[in-house]
């Protein structure tokens, strides 16, 4: 039963930290649209549109290596911080270089924007932390069995005895 909960825990966690992804992408990627102060007011509902788009891109590419990662970290009891914003960047960074062309002549990757893969290895480091905040900090607890609960200690032997219920 604690594993079934703890599947839940850890959905949550990573949808959770798909969301901050998202946020941190889409906000990235519009951030020159934002500083332009002459553009006026930013309408909220196309903006809902892109975190909602960018939330479902982060969930639909990190979904593979970030189970991997769940996996390594829930079977080794693996419960560092760094382990998990390494881990994130490392998500992030394989999403990045999974959508860039490569050409296999020369093993190498064509067409890689600086900028785009430093937003998408900070997203995911920003959301290994969040996935830590979450679930992380007590990966591989479903196995340990729980603690046995010790009795209250005796009560003094001149106190009252407790009423009759």
């Amino acid at each position: 039963m604690a594993l079934i909960g703890r599947l839940f825990v850890i959905l949550f966690a990573f949808l959770a930290a798909c969301l901050v992804a998202g946020m941190i992408v889409v906000g990235a990627v519009l951030f020159p649209e934002f500083s332009d102060l002459g553009a006026g007011p930013v309408d909220q509902g196309a903006l809902n549109v892109m975190l909602g788009f960018g939330f479902i891109f982060i969930s639909g590419f990190a979904l593979l290596p970030a189970m991997l990662v769940a996996l390594i970290t829930e079977a080794f009891y693996v419960r560092g911080a760094l382990t998990y914003a390494v881990g994130g960047g490392l998500v992030g960074l394989a999403c990045y270089l999974g959508l860039v062309p490569f050409d296999t002549d020369t093993f190498r990757f064509e067409g890689i924007v600086r900028r785009h893969l430093e937003i998408m290895t900070g997203a995911g480091i920003v959301a290994g932390m969040v996935y830590w905040l979450i679930a992380g900090r007590n990966a591989g607890a479903w196995r340990e069995p729980p603690r046995p609960v010790r009795p209250p200690p005796p009560l003094p032997s001149h106190s009252p005895s407790p009423p009759a219920s």
